[in-house]
């Protein structure tokens, strides 16, 4: 069933309205558990899109083995999907940096407010996020580091490649993963693909992972197909490769490839002079989880992420 959770005047006779689709069983007892699958926060992030489509079509056709409820809310600002801006138009303001929100605050306060208050008492959200259009990132899960214990066992459901467990400090207090786990409601950020892009592959890889994690939690009793072992960072270090040089970078490694400590990543040339600027080369041996997408680049652009020992 579709619901609206937030409905807005704005100027010109137009409407801000985000809305969810709730899948539940014929028959509810009020014992069900709840997962909430939420994306579409930032505008430009479009990944999100096909594993909505895809979960909603799956467990509309196999109906008869959702044993809980699934909350699926594609577009939480539909104001910068339309128009293809990460933050909410007119507003200049990233949605993912107000939550918890206000019900008394100004209209994207109090929209981050309902989003918090439609959410809360869920067993489970997973908030779906793409990268920039400059990088690529393989499917991954982010969790702060002071919660691992607690959200790494769900994550290993996802089938994702690459947990990153990241310090705490890294973590932003207005974003909607902290928020709604500083609630006690497990949440797991998943970043995948690269931005204003769809990777099929990716979603489809997603959505098994979250079919997988609701038979884990007694939402679905359907067969599953088997998941992967995903690489978790604690076990190495993640290593940062940033530009030396301005130019055009091709690189010469994909993701999850392999690499070892002193070979190369790609090089960065110029196409005025023909001159190769610099040679891209890894500090470590290791494994290419995050690579530039984007070719053009500057010095201290971001090249590629490497989880791999010390430099």
């Amino acid at each position: 069933m579709v619901e609206t959770i937030v409905s807005l005047e704005l100027a010109v006779d137009e409407r801000l309205i985000i809305k969810k689709n709730r899948l539940a069983p014929a028959n509810i007892s009020g014992k069900e558990k709840r997962i909430c699958i939420v994306t579409g926060l930032h505008g430009d992030e479009l990944e999100g899109q096909y594993v909505c489509y895809k979960l909603i079509k799956e467990i509309q056709e196999n109906i008869e083995y959702l044993n809980g409820i699934v909350d699926i809310y594609p577009s939480l600002n539909p104001l910068g999907i339309d128009s293809i801006h990460r933050g909410m138009p007119t507003f200049d303001l990233d949605m993912n940096r107000i939550f918890p929100g206000s019900e008394s605050g100004a209209m994207a306060e109090h929209v981050a407010a309902k989003i918090i208050e439609d959410i809360d008492g869920a067993d489970m959200c997973i908030d779906l996020h793409a990268s920039n259009i400059f990088l690529r990132e393989v499917p991954q899960v982010r969790i702060s580091e002071n919660i691992k214990d607690k959200l790494v066992p769900y994550a290993k459901l996802l089938n994702m490649d690459f947990i990153w467990v990241h310090p705490e400090t890294t973590v932003l207090e207005s974003t909607l993963t902290y928020s709604l786990n500083n609630k006690n409601i497990p949440a797991l950020l998943v970043e995948m693909g690269v931005g204003m892009r769809i990777t099929k592959e990716y979603g489809d890889q997603l959505v098994e992972g979250i079919f997988n994690l609701m038979k884990e939690l007694n939402i679905w009793t359907g067969t599953v197909a088997s998941v992967r072992q995903p690489i978790i960072s604690t076990e190495k270090e993640v290593n940062f490769i940033n530009a030396k040089a301005s130019g055009i970078f091709m690189p010469s490694v994909k993701h999850l490839s392999e690499i070892k400590k002193g070979e190369r990543v790609g090089e960065i040339f110029s196409s005025l002079t023909g001159v190769a600027e610099e040679q891209v080369i890894s500090p470590c041996d290791g494994v290419v989880f995050t690579l530039r997408e984007y070719p053009v680049v500057y010095e201290g652009s971001l090249i590629a992420r490497v989880l791999g020992g010390a430099k």
